[in-house]
């Protein structure tokens, strides 16, 4: 036997001892394709008892619980103050409860104990603001209707049980997607979209962005309505609350400017709805809540996350680049919006202190101060736009420095209606 008879030989045995490894692993080692879905009772809102029949989507979201930075330097699941880094906020949101406590988000277990531990809530504090904090909240409205909107919240922490869970984005008897959240699902009736009828991939944004959104509350019966009417950009919704929505006109008033402010509240859904991978298709579940492998089993993980956590599962399933191509990429895209959310942030700022010292003046333009005051009322909506997003710009870059640089020259067109000599021409 020559040697290239023996190299054969070997070749063959090593290449059967491969088949044969990969035949019994797909036999004996690899579970079922498909998964048993489980039929849970109505009502059942513990995430745990979900986990007996989901153990790896279970495990994945009880990884919320951890509390860290963010790969890139911004967001994160810490419970930080916002203003540490952006003194500029104790300013733009002096006289409301977000200059007393602004913090980062925490995973969604933390949803109702961070509601109870906020320093916004006060005993005046409505149940609608319990509306995307617990899964009870399909109990509550199902028995209340919006009349639990108005009630004490204080009254509704006993129907409180559970946090965001399963149930909030899953029917239990069948584990199709569903949205919770009544406001929703009214905004996009609105818009014309029956969200029952829904894709499953259109169902894979509808539930993130059935909390991750802005809204306000109606002042008669404060239930919660998303300002989507007229569009999902920041001129669009500012048109919308322009003209008094059920006689909604402000969040507060300003007490240095006397201006009629709005808070905006973590627009996720409306920033990504015009960026470049919700046109190209890519779901918010695609990136925060990717497919993964564990032990040859494929699940959706739930641990809802910064996507650079698990590039190679999130990002590279579309992306050719590396994942340190990609982090850098998306440090810089953040990194830009940063730098232009902070001087839009102290432009703001400073129109606030110029107009509240101009209004002290005597003889002062009441015209001149009335548009410097809608100017200023519009620069921090468009910053706030921004900067209450979690995204730090990255769901839509194009979007959010064009909306910084805007707030930008209205904080300063403000400043200067006011810090002209009276008489001159503006």
């Amino acid at each position: 036997m020559n040697n290239n008879t023996k190299l054969i030989m070997v070749i063959v045995v090593l290449v059967t001892i491969a088949l044969a490894a990969i035949i019994v692993q797909a036999f004996l080692v690899t579970p079922p394709a498909t998964m048993k879905l489980a039929k849970l009772p109505a009502g059942e809102y513990d995430p745990a008892v979900w986990g007996r029949y989901y153990p790896l989507e279970y495990k994945s979201y009880r990884k919320n619980l951890e509390m860290a930075p963010s790969p890139t330097g911004f967001g994160g699941g810490e419970k930080v103050q916002k203003s540490i880094k952006e003194p500029e906020i104790l300013m733009n949101f002096k006289g409301m409860p977000f200059s007393k406590d602004y913090t980062e988000d925490r995973g969604h277990p933390y949803a109702v104990e961070d509601l109870k531990e906020s320093k916004r809530v006060t005993p005046a504090s409505v149940g609608a603001c319990m509306t995307c904090k617990s899964a009870n909240i399909i109990d509550i409205f199902r028995d209340r209707g919006w009349e639990y909107a108005k009630l004490p919240l204080a009254d509704l922490y006993l129907n409180m049980k559970h946090p965001i869970t399963c149930a909030n984005c899953h029917d239990p008897a069948t584990m199709k997607l569903s949205v919770a959240n009544p406001a929703f699902v009214e905004a996009m009736e609105r818009r014309g979209i029956d969200v029952k009828k829904a894709t499953r991939q259109d169902m894979r944004s509808y539930v993130c962005g059935q909390c991750h959104s802005e809204y306000y509350f109606e002042p008669a019966t404060k239930r919660v309505v998303f300002p989507w009417d007229k569009g999902y950009l920041p001129e669009q919704m500012y048109a919308y609350y322009a003209e008094k929505p059920s006689g909604f006109e402000q969040d507060w008033v300003h007490p240095d400017s006397q201006a009629k402010m709005l808070k905006a509240q973590h627009p996720d859904f409306e920033t990504w709805a015009d960026g470049v991978h919700a046109k190209s298709g890519v779901a918010c579940a695609d990136c925060h809540m990717p497919f993964m492998l564990e032990k040859g089993r494929k699940y959706s993980s739930h641990w809802v996350t910064s996507p650079m956590k698990h590039a190679k599962e999130s990002c590279m399933t579309c992306h050719t680049q590396d994942e340190k191509w990609l982090l850098e990429r998306v440090k810089t895209e953040q990194n830009n919006v940063w730098q232009l959310q902070r001087l839009a942030g102290q432009a703001v700022a400073r129109a606030h202190g110029a107009i509240g010292r101009a209004s002290a003046e005597a003889g002062v333009d009441k015209e001149r101060l009335d548009k410097a005051r809608e100017l200023v009322r519009q620069a921090q909506w468009f910053w706030d736009m921004v900067a209450a997003e979690n995204g730090m710009g990255f769901h839509n870059p194009d979007q959010a420095l064009n909306t910084l640089g805007r707030s930008i020259d209205m904080a300063h067109q403000a400043a200067a209606m006011v810090n002209m000599k009276r008489g001159t021409q503006f």
